[in-house]
């Protein structure tokens, strides 16, 4: 039990480094903002209390909006993400339910879960986040395009994170 709130912290240290030290300094464009630190809620334990992922996930985004100046913004979207998290579970639950000690990884579930999960929740991420930023309908398909080509790029460089975290990646 200890160890694995300490690989969970662990994680969640290494991918807000990543967020803020390398990713957050990448100029991609008005329309290509990855988002990786989204990681640190979607891997957590599939059966961890709905309350637990919404303080972990309050306090990695608050984190996040110190870094970027966001004055809250990140920290509700992450608390959406993981308000939606029990219901997308719910969503793309396998036949019967998930086994007790089940990841939301690709070895556990599949490549196509891992990309219907986290694409789910990584678009309810960005949209959240982006109308946050716009505060206006009045650029809706812009913000929309942002979230959308910014969701695909967290998407995949999430997927390459869980490959990079695999054990045996080759099987």
């Amino acid at each position: 039990m200890i160890g694995n709130v300490l690989v969970i912290i662990f994680r969640i240290i290494i991918f807000i480094l990543l967020q803020v030290t390398i990713i957050k300094q990448l100029d991609l464009g008005a329309y290509l903002n990855p988002f990786l630190y989204v990681i640190c809620i979607l891997i957590l334990p599939i059966e961890m209390n709905k309350g637990w992922v919404m303080l972990i996930a309050f306090a990695v985004g608050l984190v996040i909006d110190m870094f970027y100046n966001t004055m809250g913004m990140n920290a509700s979207a992450c608390v959406f993400m993981a308000y939606c998290r029990p219901r997308v579970l719910q969503l793309y639950s396998p036949k019967g339910e998930y086994e007790p000690t089940a990841s939301a990884t690709i070895q556990s579930l599949g490549l196509n879960w891992v990309i219907s999960y986290y694409g789910t929740l990584v678009l309810l991420h960005h949209l959240m986040l982006f109308f946050l930023e716009a505060l206006t309908f009045s650029y809706f398909f812009q913000t929309l395009a942002k979230a959308i080509v910014s969701s695909a790029a967290t998407l995949l460089l999430i997927i390459l994170a869980l490959l990079l975290m695999q054990k045996n990646p080759l099987k």
